[in-house]
């Protein structure tokens, strides 16, 4: 890096956030998807595409999932299961922001959806833990693709090789990369505190 880093761009489900989409889609799939498949279903599924960018209801969503994974349930249940499946924020991690808010600009990039998000937003407040929040279903783009990265960017105002990224997800680092940024695929915050204390900013 040319320069020192400035910004820290942090992912929010699994860094952050407690947020488990894979084990549970594995059992309503009935063992059909392996752990990789489902992993890589909340990047590439075309429902789930449309729900975390705001081009479809709940209701259209849930019945779009059951659709593509052919699960015997009704979308009612689908979505009391999908509500289950990000349970707050990780232990440690709002302290973790505030050690940071002194040293950092503080910026969350989040493949999200308004039934996860609004609790996270509403009950925690945790947008107010940053200075910006990039959320998928508002921005219309979801990680891994460069528009997602390119919106923070451009409205953050800091160069591309300021930016420290931490994501749990290998494509989402790649693309950060490319573009510039120092990235880390992590899982938690022990992920987070292991790579900036290996930096020395921890």
């Amino acid at each position: 890096m040319s320069k020192l880093p400035s910004v820290i761009l942090f992912d929010l489900g699994g860094v952050l956030v407690d947020w488990d989409g894979i084990e549970p889609l594995k059992k309503l799939s009935g063992g059909r998807l392996t752990t990789e498949k489902a992993r890589r279903y909340w990047l590439e599924s075309r429902w789930v595409n449309k729900f975390e960018t705001g081009r479809c209801t709940t209701h259209e969503f849930a019945v779009g999932v059951i659709e593509e994974l052919h699960l015997s349930l009704f979308p009612d249940e689908f979505l009391r299961q999908f509500i289950s499946w990000d349970r707050g924020m990780l232990p440690g991690a709002l302290d973790l922001l505030e050690r940071l808010r002194s040293k950092f600009l503080l910026v969350c990039l989040s493949n999200n959806n308004e039934l996860h998000w609004t609790p996270l937003r509403d009950k925690i407040g945790l947008d107010k833990q940053f200075d910006y929040c990039f959320i998928s279903h508002e921005i219309g783009v979801m990680k891994p693709r460069e528009e997602a990265f390119l919106q923070v960017l451009k409205k953050v105002g800091k160069k591309a090789e300021e930016y420290l990224f931490f994501d749990d997800n290998q494509e989402c680092i790649e693309t950060a990369a490319k573009l510039g940024m120092s990235a880390f695929c992590v899982q938690g915050v022990t992920g987070v505190e292991s790579v900036l204390q290996r930096m020395g900013f921890s």
